[in-house]
């Protein structure tokens, strides 16, 4: 429900970050710690990850899961995301 209401804040003007931040949230509050049960379950310990995502990789490494490599993930950048894009850059760390 939150991922809806901070869409409806996005639509009225506000970024992704300050969306959630408007409601009182974190800007990202996934964690990873099933992920990380799910690899170690499955015998990794060890995983090259796709991501732009530096909070993943630091959570993983956490978690006990080794981040040997990371794979960029190439993200279009078409007419209507380059503002989101720039916020995910700049308010977030994302490398792209």
């Amino acid at each position: 429900m939150n991922k809806l209401k901070a869409y409806a804040l996005q639509e009225r003007g506000f970024d992704t970050v300050e969306a959630n931040h408007e409601l009182g949230l974190q800007a990202d509050l996934r964690d990873y710690g099933v992920a990380a049960q799910i690899l170690r379950y499955l015998g990794l310990t060890r995983v090259r990850l796709l991501t732009n995502n530096p909070n993943k990789i630091t959570a993983l490494k956490n978690y006990g899961i080794d981040v040997v490599e990371r794979i960029p993930l190439i993200v279009g950048h078409g007419e209507n995301n380059p503002h989101y894009i720039h916020i995910k850059k700049e308010k977030m760390g994302h490398m792209f």
